[in-house]
């Protein structure tokens, strides 16, 4: 299976990618979309999309960034595969795809964090090699 897998260039690349997006980040509307990645992007928050025959089936949004634990890391923010694509080896391209660029770039480390009810995402997790390390404790200031 050959998948065209790139970074969103453009605005309309990233727009295309809001409906999968949508799946994993339930309460963001397209105008929230579009202005939260805008202001990520200034922290280098990067999409990168699976596209298959010009339906977007595939969707992460990472960064790189150091940090004193671990040295250079890709993190990936947002990783989900549109419902009806499940299961047919999208996700897994896509996250060898960032597990490579990873390597290319010289990390120490690739890491995400998963939801705690996310079981299904994390047997897949699992599958790929990777394995619980911490705890992410939040606290939200909205009231």
């Amino acid at each position: 299976m050959a998948l065209d897998i790139r970074i969103a260039s453009s605005t309309s690349d990233i727009e295309r990618c809001f409906p999968v997006m949508k799946q994993l980040r339930e309460k963001l509307t397209l105008e929230q979309y579009s202005q939260r990645v805008a202001l990520q992007q200034k922290e280098g928050y990067q999409t990168a999309f699976v596209d298959n025959d010009g339906e977007i089936v595939a969707v992460a949004g990472f960064r790189f960034f150091h940090m004193l634990s671990s040295g250079k890391t890709l993190y990936v923010d947002d990783l989900v595969t549109d419902e009806a694509h499940r299961s047919k080896g999208f996700g897994e391209a896509l996250i060898n795809w960032l597990i490579e660029l990873a390597r290319s770039s010289d990390c120490q480390t690739f890491s995400l964090e998963s939801g705690v009810h996310r079981r299904r995402a994390h047997r897949f997790y699992f599958v790929q090699g990777m394995y619980i390390t911490d705890f992410h404790f939040q606290l939200s200031l909205v009231q």
